[in-house]
C-alpha cells in the first residue's frame, strides 16, 4: 500500500508564494510519477505539476512560469513552489502518486486560498 499525504496548505494574498510538500510512504518502489492536482469550487479537477522517474516534468498551462515542482527521492517527497499567486489558484490541491501499474494513489488534499 501506499499513503499519501500533503501540507503546506493556507491563505495567502494575491502576489504572495506558498509552498506545499506532499510525502509518499508505503510501498513506493511502485511509484513512477508525482505531481499535483487541484480543483476549485465548480470546477474539474486539472492538472498543476507533474515530474515523472525519467526527469520529465509538465505543467498546467495556467501555472506555467508561476509554479515549480521538485521532487526528492531519497524522502519520497514532492514539492510545489507557487510564486505570484493569484485569486484563481484558489483550490484544493492533492498530491498524486502514479504506480507503473494500477491505480493512482491520492492525498486528501489541502486548500490554498488566495485573497485579493
Amino acid at each position: 500500500q501506499v499513503q499519501v499525504v500533503e501540507s503546506g496548505g493556507g491563505l495567502v494574498q494575491v502576489g504572495g508564494s506558498l509552498r506545499l510538500s506532499c510525502v509518499v510512504s508505503g510501498s513506493t518502489f511502485s511509484i513512477v510519477a508525482m505531481g499535483w492536482f487541484r480543483q476549485a469550487p465548480g470546477k474539474l479537477r486539472e492538472l498543476v505539476a507533474i515530474t515523472y522517474d525519467n526527469g520529465r516534468i509538465n505543467y498546467g498551462d495556467s501555472v506555467k512560469g508561476r509554479f515549480t515542482i521538485s521532487r526528492d527521492n531519497p524522502r519520497n517527497t514532492v514539492y510545489l513552489q507557487m510564486d505570484s499567486l493569484k485569486p484563481e489558484d484558489t483550490a484544493v490541491y492533492q498530491c498524486n502518486a502514479q504506480p507503473q501499474y494500477g491505480q493512482d494513489y491520492w492525498g486528501k488534499g489541502t486548500l490554498v486560498t488566495v485573497s485579493s
